[in-house]
Order: C-alpha cells, then structure tokens, then sequence
C-alpha cells in the first residue's frame, strides 16, 4: 500500500518543488556556463528499478569530456582537489545543488524522493547476490545510506544497505531519511570518497 502513497507524495512533492526551483535552474545554469561555456546539464547512465537503464540528470559539475576514473571497487571517484571539477561544479557539489535536476527524474518515475542511490549499470553484473535486493525499488535523490554514511563506508557496505532499505521501506524510515538528509546537508558532512592524493594513484593505474 505504501508503495502507492509513496509514488503520489513523489509526484505531488515534486511539482512543488520545481516551480520555485525554476529560478535556482536559471541562476545556476548561466553560473556554468560563464564559467567554461559547456552545456548546463550532465546526463548519466544509471541503474533503476528491475535493473532497467535511466538517464539521470544532473547539473554539470566537471569540465567536458572529462576522464572517467574510478576506485577499486567500482565507485566513482571523489576529491576535494579533483582537477576535472570546475570552479562551479565544486560549489555545486559541496552544498548538492547539482543533485537537484533529479527532481525531474522523480516526475518521469524514474527514480523517487528517498530510495537508495542509483548505482552505475556496468557494475550490476559483479553485485553479491545479497546486494541486488537494491534494485526492487526506484532510486532516490537521498536514501538511506545516502543520509546515514554518504561517502564514508565502502561501495559494499552501501549496496547492503540498500538492499535492507528495499526490504525494509516504510513512510517512518522515509521520514528518517529526509529530516537526516537536512541534517548532513546543512553541515556539508561525508561529501568526499578520496584523498587529495589518490588522484595520481588512480590515474597511474588506468
């Protein structure tokens, strides 16, 4: 039952948040492009529900055509010095303005409001099978491991976790989630994966 009310409070929580957003779009979009005059908008491949495919949008953080590097596990690369951010895209980041184009992807249903983090689709195939519990839900733009740990357990320990979300959804968990991701928003805490130093070792290696 709650799967239903949770897709209606997603769509109607949404519209509401897009049309103040509305001006947020146009501040930042022009902030990106007199930075470096690339386009305002990222689109990433991601993994949704069932295992199905979506772009994800999100506001462009990195310079064009920038170098995918990754961690060992999979995960993407993340530093407080990354030479591939721009000027811009670091503020984006920190304070998770360029999370907010999602809201977009909640309307179409591509992803919800709090569900966990949609993963990379290249990296479905070496999921545990414990881990792949995480896809019997629609992504988030926060979620549980989002809001509790962010960047600071291992690639893992954030799908097992996902997994018990699926499994384990209810509207009191949800509220948790939100009112937390409030929390470590405000402080700016857990936004990066990586040491300054790791960029050097990562990039030897591809």
């Amino acid at each position: 039952m709650y799967k239903y009310v949770k897709r209606f409070l997603d769509i109607c929580l949404s519209i509401l948040i897009l049309i103040p957003l509305f001006f947020v779009f146009i501040i930042v979009g022009i902030a990106i492009k007199l930075d470096d005059r690339g386009p305002i908008f990222y689109l990433s491949d991601r993994l949704g529900k069932d295992g199905r495919t979506f772009k994800m949008f999100k506001f462009r953080s990195m310079k064009v055509n920038a170098e995918d590097i990754r961690n060992k596990d999979g995960s993407t690369y993340n530093s407080p010095t990354d030479p591939r951010v721009t000027k811009v895209g670091k503020f984006l980041r920190e304070t998770s303005i360029d999370e907010l184009p999602q809201f977009i992807n909640v309307l179409k249903g591509d992803m919800s409001l709090i569900g966990p983090r949609p993963g990379l689709p290249d990296m479905f195939p070496n999921y545990e099978e414990d881990e792949k519990g995480k896809v019997l839900v629609r992504p988030g733009i926060t979620g549980y491991t989002q809001a509790f740990y962010r960047n600071t357990i291992s690639a893992r320990e954030k799908r097992l976790k996902d997994a018990w979300y699926a499994h384990n959804v209810s509207f009191s968990l949800d509220l948790k989630i939100f009112f937390k991701t409030i929390s470590i928003v405000l402080k700016r805490e857990g936004i990066y994966t990586n040491d300054t130093k790791d960029i050097e070792l990562n990039k030897e290696k591809k």
